[in-house]
């Protein structure tokens, strides 16, 4: 294929043209010519990759070379990427852990209530419906919660439970249709994808769990779009039972700027401060740092100015 053969030759000069940064050198090929790039090296090795984006397709036999060519010097495989290094676990606790908390408590509780103290996931639930019915809008409420505020969560779990039928795992598994549970929940961050997921998880749990909820964190975190945070606040809240602390972006930030750990993932946070807080800490410290850092440790712009923790805060901005 004569085309082929004139796109390796360009592909070859290409990669001699190697400019040098820092002592390094380093390829520069344009945006297209590296896209072209790939779709050769797919097809050289017989691997398919993403669809092409482009508007002409890039995917039709005309533009294949015949017989299955192999591109000359192609044959190394890509290097595979290296896992991400396991964070080590820190075991001796923060020095004074327990002034900041307790300094933290006596600020939020003169102050300001903040969105967490009245529309979190911990105070949707029916505290008037039966145990399973409050345990399975505990976990809907956490569902709906991902990248969504709490002001349009509370709103999206008050319509799902002032509908017909009401939130129950019977309702959402039986009788309400995807679409009308999208209906209900339209305003929270993909709302589509949550419509699904509630619709699943409501069966799963009529089907496997008598229409109650998994019983145990490494059970709710099988269920569609059901994560660590979430699972963890579950137990917590449904089950009373502080089975793991509930971290999201609010307790990643600020523990990380007081230099209580060092992670880059909530993950690793979780079990950076599971290894030296107290159990009976475990379900506290989420509502108390999620409120401290909506009305006061804030991401961009902390205030620091009047902090109760100034004094003993690393200060490390993330």
């Amino acid at each position: 294929n004569r085309s082929m053969t004139l796109w390796l030759r360009k592909l070859a000069r290409m990669r001699s043209q190697v400019v040098s940064l820092g002592g390094v050198g380093i390829k520069r090929p344009s945006r297209s010519a590296s896209s072209k790039r790939s779709a050769v090296d797919a097809h050289s090795t017989g691997e398919s990759g993403p669809p092409s984006t482009s508007s002409s397709g890039g995917g039709s036999s005309a533009d294949k070379p015949a017989g299955g060519a192999h591109a000359p010097g192609r044959g190394k495989k890509k290097a595979k990427r290296k896992p991400r290094a396991a964070v080590p676990v820190q075991v001796e606790a923060p020095s004074e852990w327990r002034t900041v908390l307790s300094k933290i408590a006596e600020f939020r509780e003169n102050g300001p209530l903040a969105p967490v103290d009245t529309m979190g996931c911990e105070r949707l639930a029916d505290v008037d419906a039966d145990p399973k019915t409050y345990r399975f809008q505990t976990l809907v409420s956490l569902m709906l919660s991902s990248q969504t505020k709490d002001q349009v969560t509370a709103a999206a779990v008050k319509r799902l439970q002032e509908s017909k039928g009401g939130l129950t795992v019977d309702n959402v598994a039986n009788h309400m249709s995807v679409e009308e549970i999208d209906e209900l929940i339209c305003k929270v961050g993909f709302h589509n994808t949550k419509a699904k997921r509630l619709k699943e998880a409501a069966k799963i749990c009529a089907e496997e769990y008598g229409g109650d909820i998994p019983p145990t964190a490494e059970l709710l975190m099988k269920l569609p779009g059901v994560g660590p945070k979430m699972a963890f606040i579950t137990m917590n809240v449904a089950f009373g039972e502080p089975s793991g602390i509930g971290v999201d972006v609010h307790v990643h930030r600020i523990t990380n700027r007081l230099g209580w750990n060092k992670t880059k993932q909530p993950e690793d946070t979780r079990k950076a401060l599971e290894s030296w807080l107290p159990r009976e800490e475990w379900i506290p410290i989420n509502p108390l740092l999620v409120g401290f850092g909506q009305l006061h440790c804030l991401p961009r712009n902390p205030k620091c100015k009047g902090c109760p923790v100034e004094s003993l805060c690393g200060k490390v901005i993330l």
